[in-house]
């Protein structure tokens, strides 16, 4: 049986971590709550551009040697950043459990040198500039931007290739000092880990995480102007786009909802991306080639999101279809033999999930830094499994009733589309 540790440290540094040790494996990572939503104007991407200069060398090794331990170690490793958080994690032998500790502590406190940074930021205007060029280009930023406004939930996580461009290194300098504090950050482990251990370490290498010196209020943005490179046009006109993307976002459950587990089935009911009702009317069919809907959960809200996509001609009747699908369930809810095909699904997946030490890593680490709670397997289990048709419908016309924001891409010689 697996079981829950928690300890914080006399730094403030908080670490968590669902020991097995039945396990093969240990998966670390560190957990920090810094994502766009945490940025302004000036530091629009920043967050994620500074997940890449973590990787380009610290005080005590350079960036070959950072990766060269990592390959040495045999684990997987990498990192993300999101809305709300980025994430730095690796999956190892348990007997590498503190030489990862300390190279992943290590990496947490980055030279940040001023000629990496400038490299860097090449790497990131192509990584914008790729993420354009391919579909659905951007419609998803733009509903958010749409939806929650340019900044806060709305900001883009790679930022604008103009905030990008005009970024300095003593920006994200001071972001740095700001965001990766120990008291803004979360150790969570996860499988044959040595939990003792495990905070000994952490004590050892995080000891004067404090040091860093804390800049000044970073300025407000301005309101009343849209940041640079930022367009709230519903419309994005592809000149060489041969279909046609739809993207539309309602507001969901967030983190912290039980009503997050029903919304789950609900969505998988209708959209998922095999075996839902879109994907028997639209996919089946050959109507459209992408038909889905799902649910992201932040930590103080959530969304309903809907991607579809189809030749252009197609793209009338398709959305009458999918709004068809959704008013059904509103009105007719669903049947117990739905209901349970899905749970069913669904708990297997989180059975065959939990059998990877990393993959426990990320709802064990998120859902702490988010909310500071701890939900194991067992629990998340019975939560779907309690959910029933009543509750199915509840969240129906809780979440599915509301006009969504929708933004199309589509070639710009096509005629408006409408729903």
């Amino acid at each position: 049986m697996s079981e829950f540790r928690s300890e914080t440290l006399d730094n403030g540094l908080q670490v968590v971590a669902e020991v097995d040790n039945r396990g093969y494996s240990a998966a670390l990572g560190y957990f920090v709550r810094a994502g766009a939503r945490d940025e302004n104007d000036a530091q629009s991407g920043l967050s994620h551009f500074l997940e890449h200069m973590m990787f380009k060398g610290t005080a005590t090794r350079s960036a070959a040697d950072v990766n060269r331990e990592l390959d040495e170690l045999g684990g997987q490793s990498n990192a993300y950043t999101s809305e709300e958080q980025t994430v730095y994690y690796a999956a190892v032998l348990p007997k590498y459990q503190q030489r990862m500790v300390d190279l992943l502590s290590d990496m947490m406190r980055p030279r940040l040198d001023e000629n990496e940074f400038d490299t860097e930021r090449g790497v990131i205007l192509e990584e914008i500039a790729k993420y354009e060029d391919q579909p659905p280009f951007g419609a998803f930023e733009r509903v958010m931007e749409c939806a929650y406004g340019p900044r806060g939930l709305g900001r883009r996580v790679l930022g604008t290739t103009e905030s990008i461009s005009n970024m300095h290194v003593d920006t994200m300098r001071d972001y740095f000092s700001a965001r990766y504090r120990p008291a803004n950050m979360v150790l969570a482990a996860s499988g044959n880990v040595d939990f003792d251990a495990l905070v000994k370490q952490a004590g050892e290498a995080t000891a004067n995480w404090n040091d860093l010196p804390m800049p000044s209020a970073f300025d407000r943005d301005n309101a009343d102007e849209l940041p640079a490179g930022v367009e709230l046009n519903a419309r994005l006109d592809i000149p060489d786009a041969t279909q046609a993307y739809r993207v539309t976002l309602a507001g969901g459950p967030s983190m912290a909802s039980n009503d997050r587990y029903a919304m789950r089935l609900l969505s998988s009911i209708i959209g998922d991306d095999g075996g839902s009702r879109l994907f028997w009317d639209l996919i089946d069919t050959g109507r459209a080639e992408i038909a889905t809907l799902w649910p992201q959960e932040f930590s103080d809200t959530g969304a309903m999101f809907t991607y579809l996509v189809c030749t252009p001609d197609a793209m009338d009747s398709n959305i009458r279809l999918m709004n068809e699908a959704i008013d059904l369930v509103i009105r007719d809810g669903v049947k117990q033999e739905e209901l349970d095909q899905v749970i069913n699904k669904t708990v297997a997946g989180v059975i065959m999930a939990s059998e990877r030490p990393s993959q426990r890593l990320f709802g064990l680490g998120s859902h702490w830094l988010c909310c500071r709670k701890y939900l194991s397997t067992d629990d998340l289990l019975d939560a779907y499994r309690r959910v029933d048709v009543s509750a199915i419908e509840a969240a129906a016309r809780t979440y599915l009733c509301s006009e969504p924001t929708e933004v199309i891409a589509a070639a710009s010689d096509e005629p408006s589309l409408t729903p």
